[in-house]
């Protein structure tokens, strides 16, 4: 969750001020206040919501003054607590349960289909089992019914890009991607659950565009 310093500097150093400066919201803004809602449905910039994650877990203990508890994971890649309260995320489902990963904020719904939650949202499942199953049947070793029961989980995994903004857009110099997405997928540690939210991510481009 928290950005190494190292990076910070780098980037300073790299950008011209404009890149660094344009995606930003209020300084003043108390991450305290923020709603947990919001960061999950990508109402939030991408450095407001950096923010609101390092004092989550940082010095501040936002966490604990908000009263959410903080949950083993059977996920290490998750950051889980449990809310004192429900929310209602997707405009329906209700959950306790939110949790962090290195780039954004997810709710865990009590949902086992990620497609109905996906569909109303206009995602689409980056990872469709139905062309692995035709690949089998087509091989004749197994028959479709054959095929779907050996395939025990699946998985789910899609998104829909809210913005994809690259500062400066072109030119012979470094540069900044900030990118915002609404993601919903399914993980095989947490049956029956559905996760539901937003990555926020600012990557260093070199001056050919790629990752630093």
């Amino acid at each position: 969750m928290k950005i190494p310093s190292f990076r910070i500097a780098l980037l300073a150093a790299l950008l011209p001020a404009s890149a660094l400066a344009a995606p930003a919201q209020d300084d003043d803004v108390d991450p305290a206040k923020i709603d947990l809602r919001d960061a999950i449905a990508c109402r939030l910039d991408v450095p407001t919501y950096n923010g609101f994650a390092m004092a989550v877990a940082g010095d501040d203990k936002i966490a604990a003054k908000l009263g959410w508890k903080p949950v083993k994971s059977s996920n290490f890649l998750l950051k889980e607590y449990d809310l004192p309260a429900p929310i209602v995320v997707a405009g329906e489902y209700s959950t306790r349960r939110v949790a962090f990963t290195s780039t954004g904020m997810l709710a865990i719904l009590d949902e086992p289909d990620p497609a109905a939650v996906a569909r109303k949202e206009k995602i689409e499942n980056g990872m469709p089992i139905e062309g692995l199953i035709d690949t089998l049947v087509a091989s004749g070793k197994l028959t479709r019914a054959q095929a779907e029961a050996e395939i025990k989980f699946r998985k789910f995994i899609g998104e829909r890009v809210i913005s994809d903004v690259t500062d400066p857009p072109d030119g012979d110099h470094f540069r900044a991607r900030t990118r915002i997405a609404l993601n919903v997928s399914n993980v095989a540690t947490h049956p029956g659950k559905t996760l539901y939210g937003c990555s926020y991510r600012i990557d260093m481009l070199d001056k050919d565009g790629n990752p630093l």
